[in-house]
């Protein structure tokens, strides 16, 4: 009888050490996390067993305490100090924190609040986020603050102000345009995301923004790409792009604007993609002359490239893409409906999508990844962003997508993974702080019982399908804990939140998930 209470209450003790609370536990003054595989993001190959060692969101040790299938020795493992917590994570895999370089915080027009869109991010293992212009800077500063100072289950926010956003007129000279910027830097925002401007008026904010020392980012969207295309920006100072807008037209080599149908309009969205799924043909070819000369260039501008291959997978494959097994349990109703065919939801772009748009999107790909990959292998910096909340894309699941197709493109596991964390730190300009499981950073940590570099799928909260050898068709994976400032989320914990906000938006009008043009 007291042998089994002394194992009842090993057991109770083990329990304990387990992030229990769906706010996350600590942090501590020591957390030992023990028994993983480390995956660092710096692209060095997995090691373990290792044991972390992370005092007050500082890591401290990290110690490799064994060898694979080899019983560990206990007097090679760190040791438990008075009032520290263990995690024992044995046979898991340990990775940094993800970081998501094109987060939305939700809109309005979605219905996504922000404790929706950061409970998703947080449980598929993303600890930081930079959001390229939102619901403004205001909206955006105090949840960065309340982030920072743990006082929400968030990642940790970088904002990006769109350029001109809460101006009382349109920015029309460059004085207005230095003006604007230093305002932004002086409420506090990291940086600037801008859609294109007139030449002067770019020059002016980018040389401004440059001398504050705040980053930026581009969308360069079509209205003013003509005369403002990725290599005006990065030698006027911008810091990464997004998309890939911007980049064929700089690859131009027999026209300078691309080849408008005459019937063309910009406000009709299923113009605006399908044309724009075309517009790679139109860019010199790969590993030509000038497809070099403007990588190279860019390349010593050390220019970001952050892709979001994701956010337009619906414009090569629409079924694909709704019919997605995580939008029944965790899209919201109003997200839903933001989604469907529109002439006014931003992105809903399905007036008439068939087979000639998605086979032109399915070669803008091809020829997309080819420069992505290869700008990679030169050497130049690639992040991972998800656009999430458009285009039947859904926070978080969205960004484990991202990983999937950077690995379409041609990058390693391990690249991806460096893509999905030290580059992103890089471009945000605090690789010091985040971006690597290094002695001196913080404790940012995202923790699998699977090995992602075998099937990036098991990173998915849905997890990935797997055959037993008993024949038995189960799922494996879903991220466990996501460590964000030394505190422990359950991962899974936080989903299920999600699926019951889900559950009770569908439950007060009694909505259901129906396709599109589908009324019963």
């Amino acid at each position: 009888m007291k042998n089994l209470f002394l194992t009842l209450t090993g057991i109770l003790i083990s329990l304990a050490t387990f992030a229990q609370s769906p706010e996350g536990d600590g942090p501590f003054s020591q957390l030992i996390i023990r028994g993983v595989t480390l995956i660092n993001g710096n692209g060095a190959p997995p090691v373990g067993p290792v044991d972390i060692v992370v005092e007050n969101n500082i890591i401290r040790e990290i110690d490799v305490v064994g060898y694979p299938g080899v019983e560990i020795d206990p007097s090679r493992r760190p040791q438990l100090t008075p009032g520290g917590k263990e995690l024992d994570c044995t046979g898991m895999y340990l990775m940094p924190g993800f970081v998501d370089m094109h987060g939305h915080i939700g809109g309005r027009a979605q219905g996504a609040e922000p404790d929706y869109v950061f409970k998703l991010w947080m449980a598929h293992g993303i600890t930081t986020i930079r959001e390229p212009s939102g619901r403004g800077v205001d909206f955006a500063m105090d949840l960065k603050r309340k982030s920072a100072r743990n006082e929400i289950i968030a990642p940790r926010i970088f904002v990006y102000t769109g350029f001109g956003q809460g101006s009382k007129e349109e920015i029309s000279t460059p004085e207005m345009a230095r003006a604007w910027v230093r305002s932004n830097a002086q409420k506090g925002a990291d940086g600037i995301k801008f859609f294109g401007a007139p030449p002067e008026i770019m020059s002016a904010a980018l040389e401004e923004n440059k001398k504050l020392g705040l980053r930026s980012a581009c969308h360069h969207a079509q209205m003013d790409v003509a005369r403002w295309n990725v290599l005006n920006s990065a030698r006027a100072g911008l810091t990464s792009m997004e998309h890939w807008y911007g980049l064929p037209e700089a690859l131009f080599t027999d026209r300078t604007v691309q080849d408008y149908p005459l019937d063309y309009n910009y406000n009709n969205e299923q113009h605006r993609f399908q044309e724009a799924g075309r517009l790679w043909e139109q860019a010199a070819p790969p590993y030509s002359e000038h497809w070099n000369a403007v990588m190279d260039e860019l390349l010593e501008l050390d220019f970001t490239l952050d892709p979001t291959f994701n956010i337009y997978e619906a414009s090569r494959d629409l079924q694909r893409a709704r019919r997605a097994e995580w939008h029944e349990d965790y899209t919201l109703p109003s997200l839903w409906e933001f989604y469907q065919p529109s002439k006014i939801s931003h992105g809903s772009y399905w007036h008439y999508w068939g087979t000639e748009q998605e086979v032109a999107w399915k070669k803008n790909y091809a020829l997309w990844m080819t420069f992505v990959n290869e700008y990679k292998n030169r050497g130049g910096r690639v992040t991972t962003g998800s656009d999430s909340g458009f285009i039947f894309q859904l926070y978080g699941f969205a960004y484990v997508r991202e990983l999937e197709l950077l690995r379409e493109a041609g990058f390693h596991p391990l690249e991806i993974i460096r893509s999905a964390t030290l580059n992103g730190a890089e471009a945000l300009g605090v690789s010091d702080k985040i971006g690597t499981v290094t002695v001196g950073k913080l404790a940012d940590f995202v923790i699998v019982g699977e090995n992602p570099l075998e099937n990036l799928k098991v990173l998915y909260g849905t997890g990935a399908i797997k055959l037993t050898e008993d024949n038995e068709v189960v799922r494996v994976g879903g991220v466990h804990y996501t460590i964000k400032d030394g505190i422990v989320y359950d991962a899974k914990a936080l989903l299920r939140d999600v699926k019951r906000m889900v559950e009770e938006k569908k439950r007060e009008t009694d909505y259901k998930i129906r396709q599109p043009g589908i009324k019963e």
